[in-house]
């Protein structure tokens, strides 16, 4: 039975938990298949954001004192973060690909930089996504006090549903 979901984003980060939803949407969702030879039909889309390069690093050289430049970044120390970025976010993609190609199932990949939370919603507005699906990595109180929860966050603020996909044995 054919789906009537147009797209479907899955938000990957790397952990076991993205990747726990990444399998259970695409054991349980159904997207549109085409009408027609110019009809590419529904997708899957799988979501990875990069955080930027200097908030990474944690980089703030601070100004230069004497009215030199304020917003000083050391070129080298970027370029080498973001090529590891890069590496990352590869091995993380070849992960997902593979499971998708083990389920027989063709998906397009996106990379964006930013605030995860912002991103991941800004992506789904921007896909027109009928369908949202994430992990969660279920934090503690404290933890997620400071940290914050990606998925709490795009549950309030994404323009589409979205389902959140527990690990078994999470509250």
């Amino acid at each position: 039975m054919p789906g009537s979901l147009r797209c479907v984003l899955i938000s990957v980060d790397g952990s076991e938990e993205s990747m726990n939803a990444l399998k259970w949407a695409l054991d349980n969702l159904k997207i549109r298949l085409p009408e027609s030879d110019s009809d590419d039909g529904g997708s899957f889309v799988i979501l990875h954001v990069q955080s930027p390069p200097t908030i990474v690093a944690g980089l703030n050289p601070g100004p230069i004192p004497f009215g030199g430049p304020s917003n000083l970044e050391v070129p080298a120390i970027i370029a080498a973060i973001e090529a590891h970025q890069r590496r990352i976010t590869e091995a993380i993609f070849e992960h997902a690909l593979k499971i998708c190609s083990e389920k027989h199932v063709n998906v397009k990949t996106q990379v964006v930089i930013g605030d995860p939370k912002e991103k991941i919603c800004e992506a789904a507005e921007n896909l027109n996504a009928d369908l949202l699906v994430m992990g969660s990595r279920a934090f503690g109180p404290i933890k997620r006090m400071f940290l914050g929860s990606v998925s709490n966050y795009c549950t309030n603020h994404a323009q589409c549903p979205v389902t959140i996909v527990k690990n078994q044995g999470t509250a």
